[in-house]
This record gives structure tokens, sequence and C-alpha cells, in this order.
């Protein structure tokens, strides 16, 4: 494998299209023992197969409306079990050897949130034990169980998360996500042709772009990646692609001023006018909001005028019905002037550690977005990340624009294009 030696320790993480249907089983299977017969330890994290954990949700919302997540949770782990239990199999059918686990088998504790739990330990000594046996450990991503010994989940796309905490655990030398896409793109190459692969990323723009709407790796699988220092590849389970390493930092990734650019349209903007501007007044709204789990992403505050002011925030489409009802209530007592709302809205973000080292970056984004007539409606910047809140109907052109004009394009387009 590239960047490694002959003999490696190796953890596969593969998606649900990936093992969508026996087919595909199969073909993981086989892409299980040529990586073991390359000389290398190899633990297997798989998915549900495709479409199986929403068949689980929407049995169990035809039996409650709203299910207790304990009980949720027993059900909807269940999708990881058939998928290991048919992976061993279908490695043992290829004279290969396989032993699969459940998260409770080797040991995955969480903490008790339910439904969206975040891994505390993993004993890997049974991993170990499977290994030292030429065995290809096949582990249930997704699950875990509690002190108490309940089944857990760890929310969508948490198989990434369970093959990137063990992979830590076991100071696995990679970590390879498989799924249906290549690597990471410089933008999602549905809405913008010209976006290229990435060969590599660094951990804080993966961070951001994944924070920001790309779908391809789970935030919190990249944090732990980041933290524990763990070479992780995206490739497809289709073909032979080296895929995008996600690693550390190097001087090369800072020539480039922007290494992405992701948008979100599942979000809306909720404001607040004629805020009295007195202390402690942004704490009780945005603490009622709290209160309700609510998370708060974009929050701009005008200048005081009159002794009042106006709040703006964005929150998730999911909690925007809830996240009016609160702000209302809020209003009323505070006595605020008035609450305006809007769900057609899109946040488009651009980003890359070499902004550190360039200036005129959000400038030049704010040049771009006019040119084409986008009116800009927030802004938010950090050290790595400039985003701002637009119209939904302009995101798309919007992100082929920024692509563009801070050179993503792939170079066969732009010689086509010009």
């Amino acid at each position: 494998m590239e960047g490694l030696g002959e003999v490696a320790l190796i953890v596969q993480k593969y998606g649900g299209t990936s093992v969508g249907d026996i087919e595909r089983i199969k073909n993981v299977a086989r892409r299980c023992i040529a990586t073991q017969k390359s000389g290398n330890d190899v633990v297997v994290v798989v998915s549900a197969m495709s479409g199986e954990t929403n068949r689980l949700l929407n049995l169990v919302s035809q039996i409650a409306e709203r299910p207790n997540e304990r009980e949720q949770d027993v059900v909807v782990a269940t999708g990881e079990q058939v998928s290991i239990g048919l992976v061993a199999l279908a490695i043992q059918a290829q004279k290969g050897k396989a032993t699969s686990f459940l998260g409770h088998q080797c040991r995955i504790v969480t903490d008790s949130t339910f439904s969206k739990a975040r891994i505390k330990s993993i004993d890997a000594e049974k991993l170990f034990a499977a290994l030292k046996k030429k065995h290809i450990a096949v582990v249930a991503g997704f699950q875990g169980i509690d002190d108490g010994g309940n089944v857990t989940t760890l929310g969508r796309g948490g198989s990434d998360t369970t093959a990137v905490a063990i992979a830590a655990a076991i100071k696995a030398d990679a970590c390879e996500i498989y799924t249906d896409v290549d690597g990471v793109y410089t933008t999602d190459p549905s809405i913008c042709p010209a976006s290229r692969k990435l060969q590599k990323i660094s951990y804080e723009e993966m961070l951001e772009l994944a924070s920001l709407g790309a779908k391809v790796l789970q935030i919190r699988s990249v944090e732990i990646a980041m933290k524990y220092k763990v070479p992780l590849w995206v490739k497809s389970s289709f073909n032979d692609d080296p895929g995008t390493l996600v690693c550390a930092e190097d001087p090369s990734m800072e020539d480039v001023m922007v290494s992405g650019i992701a948008y979100d349209r599942n979000e809306a903007k909720i404001a607040m006018r004629g805020v009295p501007d007195v202390p402690g007044i942004a704490a009780k709204i945005f603490g009622a909001l709290n209160e309700k789990n609510i998370v708060v992403d974009l929050i701009v505050q005008n200048v005081s005028k009159d002794e009042k002011t106006d709040l703006t925030f964005t929150v998730a489409k999911t909690d925007f019905a809830s996240a009016k009802d609160v702000v209302k209530r809020v209003a009323k007592s505070i006595k605020a002037e008035a609450v305006e709302t809007d769900d057609q809205i899109a946040k488009v973000s651009i980003v890359g550690v070499g902004m550190r080292n360039h200036s005129g970056v959000a400038a030049k984004m704010f040049e771009v977005l006019a040119k084409e007539g986008i009116n800009l409606q927030m802004i938010s910047t950090s050290e790595i990340k400039v985003s701002c809140v637009i119209h939904a109907k302009y995101a798309e052109l919007a992100v082929r624009a920024l692509h563009t004009a801070f050179g993503l394009d792939r170079q066969d387009t732009v010689a086509a294009a010009g």
C-alpha cells in the first residue's frame, strides 16, 4: 500500500453502498483477503447494507411517534449485525479466515446518549487475538455499549468513527475509508463538473469541510484521526484508485490559498429585531435554545441604536420549527419588536490552511459573489475558512464561480473552456 511498509496493521471501513448486495459483499471479501495476502493484518469495519438503517427506523416510526431511544438503538443496531456475519462468511467462502465482532464483543464502550453516543474506550484484546490467528477481524460499525451494558449507536456516519477509533486504539498504520466516491474533491462534483480529486488534505481542512456540509467523512471521525494522528485514506470500493490522504498539515499545503469549497442548504435563518441592548439578553436567548438541544451556527449582532439591536443566527432546518417557537416565546418575554424567519438560505464556504499566509482571500470571495449579483446576508470567518449565507437559489452558481476564481477547476476543463 502506498505510503506504508511491506507489512502493516490496517483498518478498512466499508459503507452501506459497498455492502449493498451479495455481489458487493463478495467484492469486499476479495479486497480484505488481497490486503491480508500482501502481508498485512486487517481489521474490517462495516456499515449496515444500503437502505437497511432507514428501513429499521421506518419500522420503529410505525410503532411509536416518539420512540424510546434506548429501544430504537436496539432495533437499528441489528443492521450491522447482518453485515458483519455476511462479510465474515464471504471471506470464509473465499478460503480466508474471519471472525465477526459486535460492538459489545470487542468492548466499544460509549456514554449513554442513545442514538448519538460517543466512544469512551475500546478493549482491543479480542481483536489482537483474532489477528494473531491470522483471522480478518470483522467489526460492526455504528454501535457500542454503555457502562450498564445497553446497546448504543453513534449517529449517522458512525461507522467512520468506529473505524478511526479502532485504528487509534490498536495503533494501526492506516485507516482506509471505502465509500462510493474515490476520494475528497475540491467541491461536490454533482454541481461542479470541474471539481477535482485532492491527493491529500489536512485534518483541519477536512474537519472544516465536514462541518460545513461535505458528506465524505463524519466530523467525529476526523476529530479522532487528528487527535491520535491516524493517517486516513478515503477510497472507492469499486476501483483501485489511490484515493485521498487526510493527514497532518505540511508546508506544501500552505502554498494553496483555497483547498475546497463546501455548501449547505440545510440551514434556516432567524432574526430578532429591536432586541433590548442590555447585558444578559444574548445569554437568555441562546440559553433557551440550548435547553431544547438546538445547535446555533452563525450569529451576527448589529451595532446598537437607540438602545436596541438586531440579532440574527442560523440553525439546522430540522430544528427550525422548534427554534421558532423558542425564539417567539423569548422575544415576547424580553419585549423584542419582531421575529423574522427564512428557510430559503444556503451557506457557501471556502476552506484552506493557506489562508493563514495569504491576505485578501475574503475580499476576493466577496468580489466574485458580487459580480454574480449574489447578496451576502451573513458572513463568518475563522483562521482557515470564510462562510457566507446567501439565498438558496444562488448556491450552485456561487460554488461554481468561486471554484473557478480560486483556481480549483480541473486543467482539462480549463483548457476546454479556453
